[in-house]
């Protein structure tokens, strides 16, 4: 398909003197209102990594809405629907200064990202403030929906998301490596991004639960190349699994030097969805067969279209894995729209933005491509949408690094660990 028209730069739209019109009279809601002239679009925001290091993710998930609005003939409401895409990096400072740029233009209804877990960090509090509707695809630290300031938590109203909470994927790393690889010893590496070393810790916490011996905790900076002093000091501490939940490029560099390291030959390296992506394999190279990874699995025959259309619209296969939550949110965020919105006797749409985030949060067993999505309310799940059931574990072959086969083969997923538990009971 001929994809839509990104605008890359926001500037606020100044709103001209004179007698209010007949629908900016009726705007009632607390936070105030959208309005959408007869003729105007209506503009979604989205806050997405598309440059550097990080932006295949951002890639991944602008496919999705572009697909969800695409399914929609490009309309809403009766109005053509311009994307706006702010490049947030993935980094806290880009997030604030994505969120600056999308806060100052009001007339976007809502806002589909950040990409990074960092990132939500630094936009968050400005789009809260602003009183707009913020819905991420891919944030995942447990962070982001705790509410608790003593336990780390930054929630701010406004906030939701459709990709899983942390706390389910370190689980299920922890499960895997206690269940399946038998482990009795785990190291943990974060970079001290907030999706990294919740990772890290929420698998140190429940690989301790299940009885392992968590050897070893430690971090790498970001743009660190050379990891062999910390490989050397993990490998002293003996242990069976590594456990590396850091972004590309540092996780290849980790892997790439493990291989190297007296004393993790027989250590499984194991790495999380950010490095879920086919660079990861390639860039990597033969060291990254047979690394396990965690990430976002969707299956299904609906799915299966889906990625059917992504080939015939987009090209080739999607970069990572959460296009299809970021499908599920740019559709609730239209839905919302579709809800909420009055039109005046002049025919300007008036949206109210508390209307807006009440639409989200009464959002219960919706259908998504990603399943069953339900937004709670209740800390630490605070705009929580997705139940953390959408995961798997995936192990890397030759055919990643040599063919550019992606995803990787699935070994494992919560539905064994629980026919395990069933089995053992």
């Amino acid at each position: 398909m001929k994809r839509l028209t990104l605008v890359l730069t926001v500037f606020s739209l100044l709103v001209g003197f004179g007698a209010p019109s007949l629908a900016s009279m009726h705007c009632m809601d607390e936070l105030g209102c959208v309005e959408v002239g007869p003729d105007d679009p209506i503009v979604i925001g989205a806050m997405l990594s598309v440059s550097g290091a990080t932006s295949f993710y951002g890639e991944d998930s602008l496919g999705g809405i572009e697909i969800a609005i695409s399914n929609r003939d490009g309309m809403l409401l009766g109005r053509e629907i311009t994307l706006v895409v702010e490049d947030s990096l993935c980094t806290a400072e880009g997030g604030q200064a994505a969120a600056q740029r999308v806060a100052a233009d009001e007339t976007i209804v809502g806002v589909i990202g950040t990409t990074c877990s960092g990132a939500a960090q630094g936009a968050m509090p400005i789009i809260s403030e602003a009183g707009m509707l913020m819905i991420s695809s891919s944030n995942t630290s447990p962070r982001l929906t705790n509410d608790n300031a003593d336990e780390g938590g930054t929630y701010q109203p406004g906030y939701f998301r459709t990709a899983h909470n942390d706390l389910f994927q370190g689980a299920m790393g922890a499960q895997y490596a206690v269940e399946v690889l038998k482990a009795g010893a785990v190291a943990t590496i974060h970079d001290g991004d907030p999706y990294t070393e919740g990772l890290a810790v929420v698998m140190a916490n429940t690989f301790a639960g299940l009885n392992g011996d968590v050897v070893f905790q430690g971090a790498v900076s970001k743009g660190d190349t050379d990891m062999s002093a910390i490989l050397t000091e993990i490998a002293a501490s003996g242990p069976d699994v590594v456990y590396l939940p850091v972004f590309v490029p540092e996780s290849e560099f980790l892997v790439s030097q493990a291989k190297n390291t007296p004393g993790l030959e027989d250590a499984v390296m194991m790495t999380a969805d950010g490095s879920f992506s086919v660079t990861f394999a390639q860039n990597t190279g033969e060291a990254a067969a047979g690394v396990v990874m965690t990430g976002p699995h969707v299956a299904g025959d609906t799915y299966d279209a889906f990625l059917v259309q992504w080939d015939e619209e987009i090209g080739g296969a999607p970069p990572s894995g959460f296009h299809a939550h970021a499908y599920d949110a740019a559709n609730l965020l239209m839905d919302a729209v579709e809800a909420v919105a009055e039109e005046g006797d002049d025919g300007t749409l008036i949206i109210g933005r508390q209307a807006l985030r009440e639409a989200m949060q009464a959002v219960e067993n919706y259908d998504g491509l990603t399943g069953s999505l339900t937004c709670q309310e209740n800390s630490p799940f605070n705009g929580d949408c997705a139940t953390g059931t959408a995961l798997a574990v995936f192990e890397i072959t030759e055919a990643q690094v040599n063919d550019g086969v992606w995803p990787p083969p699935i070994v494992w997923d919560l539905s064994m660990s629980m026919a395990s538990m069933a089995d053992d009971g």
